[in-house]
């Protein structure tokens, strides 16, 4: 079959919309005509190079669609489903997942390009066409395991359902998982862009008393702040001082950082903003070359943790059905996160929008 794609061809260069071969499923893997795709900035590390991979590929790592068609043996959906595609695949059996870090699953180790089973969906002139994050999201129509999929009801707007692929949940697992707010935390977001906004409500939504962001971009403090932030700045020296009042010198809890692109600059920021037991968690990506430098004294004395977290620590197949559960309830937001919404040959127009600051979230919209 054949299906149009949004394919990076050269590191560097902007993403080219190009009609592809598609294979069809193989066992246990799924046909998935897409309805919406997320606009994420991990595909402009993808796009700038500090994220190497083989080239080309279909970018993309959020969707929603409509399961077409399943391979042999594929169990958990069938034909005519509502389906949320997640980047991070959970096969429920390995030692990960079965102790409820779904999130860290060894199927989610495979390089970007091929699918599981080392072959190619995507083709292109008798060339192998690789698939980002084992989904290339960009596309009218990919094929992926049954693993990379999380069936979810059809009431919700495409544009809407597809923010709980990966944004939502790595934003407020961020908040609620991987730095564990409780009531009465005060917090601190860095970086207000489609996690950093999801990270925010997540601390609301634990009870988090003070929660203050910080951003350069005044469309992104004005979000902040109709999603229940308590304090906005636009630079971190005036919101570490804010920090220091609000808490008679004791300082954050919990430092996020989910910065579009990870510098030191920002890093020390975070670990400044913290107090005694306070935890830095990093959810943002860095160039690959980045190294986080920190003082181990410092770290000693006052039992500062920073950590790492892929996915917000969440569990695709449990935490997606939750998600939309707390939405149903009004418990979490969806509406007012999309800024702007795109046709595919509009790709780059977005990303250059995203690039500009003018986008909490945009969103590709396939007919």
């Amino acid at each position: 079959m054949k299906t149009n794609a949004a394919v990076l061809f050269e590191a560097g260069k902007p993403f080219e919309v190009v009609e592809l071969g598609l294979r069809g499923p193989k066992n246990g893997e799924v046909l998935v005509k897409v309805e919406a795709a997320g606009l994420c900035h991990s595909e402009l590390h993808l796009q700038n190079g500090d994220l190497p991979t083989a080239l080309p590929i279909v970018a993309g790592h959020e969707a929603t669609g409509i399961v077409e068609e399943t391979g042999p043996g594929v169990s958990k959906v069938r034909p005519g489903d509502r389906v949320v595609c997640t980047f991070v695949p959970s096969c429920g059996l390995c030692r990960y997942c079965s102790t409820g870090r779904q999130n860290l699953c060894v199927f989610g180790d495979q390089p970007d390009g091929p699918l599981s089973d080392g072959t190619y969906r995507f083709h292109l002139d008798g060339r192998d066409v690789g698939s980002f994050r084992q989904l290339g999201a960009f596309s009218e129509r990919l094929v992926t395991s049954e693993r990379s999929v999380v069936r979810i009801d059809g009431s919700l707007p495409p544009e809407q359902a597809v923010l709980v692929s990966c944004g939502v949940p790595t934003g407020f697992g961020t908040a609620t998982r991987a730095g564990g707010v409780s009531a009465g935390d005060t917090v601190v977001v860095f970086g207000i862009g489609g996690i950093g906004i999801n990270a925010v409500q997540g601390a609301v939504h634990a009870g988090a008393v003070n929660v203050v962001a910080v951003d350069p971009v005044e469309m992104k403090r004005t979000a902040a702040r109709s999603f229940g932030a308590t304090h906005v700045f636009a630079e971190a020296g005036p919101a570490l001082d804010k920090l220091k009042e609000l808490t008679n010198g004791s300082m954050a809890d919990q430092a996020l950082v989910t910065v579009g692109q990870v510098d030191q600059e920002v890093v020390q920021q975070a670990q400044l903003a913290v107090g005694k037991s306070g935890v830095v968690v990093i959810t943002g990506l860095a160039n690959s070359a980045f190294e986080i430098r920190s003082v181990a004294d410092w770290m000693l004395q006052r039992q500062v943790e920073i950590k790492g977290s892929l996915y917000g620590s969440m569990n695709p197949q449990f935490d997606i059905p939750r998600l939309l559960d707390l939405h149903r309830s009004g418990y979490l937001r969806l509406d007012g996160l999309v800024t702007s919404t795109y046709r595919l040959d509009q790709i780059n127009e977005g990303y250059q929008d995203l690039r500009d600051g003018r986008n909490i979230r945009g969103v590709i919209v396939f007919d």
